[in-house]
């Protein structure tokens, strides 16, 4: 072929050769305009520019499945344009601090979406109860945004959830008694984080039944008895109800043993002792108690997989209870 033949032709071969589905082109374009400095921040994206190249594409259906935007300074609303992706399994925005107003309805287009996270923006408004039409859905990640109002007891259907975080917001009000009935289809567990807002009340007994790979509800203003979500047929790694005031006996508690690598119950009102039987959590890596109303010797000696032989937490992880006694606090008289 002539060089000059090439060049004639090349055009009509880089058409040929985008995968881009034009639907998916034009939501991304409406996408990028819809921001006053869209054209400024995104140069690249551009009509000649095929969308395969900046975005995951379905290698069977050229379709746009994964959309992801981090630490970008666009300022504005998230446009509906974004569901107009309907093959979208993937929607993340991300440190995006100038994104503002509410998450939009037309969200729940997008029928095969698996992890939705809008975290570190400003988006302001409440937890939209239409996020429960989002059936396949495994994570939802809303995180460090301005959220307010109570959280939806809709989000308990969805069928296939196996990770709800929206610390970090202002939320109110209480954790709503139906995520008792959340079923995590992983069988580690489903991980459920709601710490650093404004709830209040008891946790619904029900949760006990769950079994929680990470559960987190520290930093708010919940109250009342929690021993329920402890059990050693549990396997939750990571268990945090720090700073509340959550009031119960410790004394008969059983806790995860296998799998605990973190236990923070500190900043409460928990009274009792602390069970020997908490030796048995082989793999914990953290453990704070202080600032509780506990009582008894401290159990020992720990036998930790992953510590120093005859490695012992610091009094760090203890003081500031009504009367903890032995290592390594003072001596039990």
């Amino acid at each position: 072929m002539s060089l000059l033949l090439f060049f004639l032709l090349s055009p009509v071969i880089s058409l040929a050769a985008e995968r881009c589905h034009p639907d998916d082109k034009a939501a991304i374009l409406k996408f990028k305009n819809s921001f006053s400095n869209g054209p400024q921040l995104l140069p690249s994206w551009t009509p000649d520019r095929d969308c395969c190249t900046i975005f995951d594409c379905d290698e069977t259906t050229n379709r746009v499945t994964d959309f992801s935007l981090t630490y970008s300074n666009l300022a504005g609303t998230i446009p509906d344009a974004i569901a107009d992706l309907t093959y979208l399994k993937t929607l993340r925005l991300h440190k995006m601090p100038f994104l503002i107003g509410e998450i939009p309805q037309s969200l729940t287009k997008l029928k095969y979406l698996r992890s939705l996270d809008i975290s570190w923006t400003n988006v302001s408004g409440d937890v939209p109860p239409f996020l429960s039409q989002l059936k396949n859905v495994l994570f939802i990640d809303l995180s460090f945004n301005n959220l307010s109002g109570l959280i939806p007891s809709s989000l308990a259907t969805l069928p296939n959830l196996i990770g709800l975080d929206l610390s970090r917001n202002r939320l109110t009000g209480s954790i709503p008694e139906s995520f008792g009935h959340l079923v995590s289809q992983d069988p580690q567990g489903l991980s459920l984080s709601l710490s650093h807002n404004m709830l209040t009340g008891e946790i619904p007994a029900s949760l006990g039944k769950t079994n929680f790979y990470r559960f987190d509800v520290s930093r708010n203003n919940l109250s009342g008895d929690a021993s329920m979500l402890f059990g050693t047929s549990k396997n939750t790694t990571s268990f945090d109800i720090s700073r509340n005031n959550f009031e119960f006996d410790l004394s008969p508690v059983s806790f995860m043993t296998g799998e605990l690598v973190a236990l923070d119950l500190s900043h409460n009102k928990i009274y009792g002792k602390i069970s020997f039987q908490i030796l048995d959590a082989f793999v914990l890596q953290f453990l704070n108690v202080s600032y509780n109303r506990l009582c008894g010797k401290i159990p020992s000696p720990w036998k930790l997989r992953y510590r120093a032989e005859g490695f012992e937490f610091d009094n760090s992880s203890y003081l500031h209870n009504r009367c903890l006694c032995g290592s390594p606090l003072a001596p039990c008289k």
